[in-house]
């Protein structure tokens, strides 16, 4: 498996965990599978560019590094959960 196929699956992972502790607020929230799936989207989006910004985190997967590894856990996760509250805002905003 390459190594930008791991790091991604750790950012979507991280992001759908993200995704579902915002959704947990009652005003953002989307249903469970609506915060998994805004989560992963902004988990993966943002865990790349993440990748990008902070070279250290780009190679997780070919070096076992777990310092880098929680980094990728922990950028897809945030960026999932910002992804999920934007979305939820902007659909009570909305409704």
């Amino acid at each position: 498996m390459s190594g930008l196929l791991v790091n991604l699956l750790i950012q979507i992972i991280g992001g759908a965990i993200g995704g579902n502790v915002a959704g947990a607020a009652k005003n953002i929230d989307l249903g469970t599978m609506g915060n998994t799936i805004a989560g992963a989207i902004g988990g993966g989006v943002g865990g790349q560019i993440l990748g990008m910004l902070i070279p250290m985190l780009a190679n997780t997967a070919s070096t076992p590094d777990i310092g880098a590894m929680i980094g990728q856990i922990a950028g897809g996760g945030v960026a999932g959960a910002v992804l999920t509250a934007i979305v939820g805002m902007l659909k009570n905003r909305s409704a």
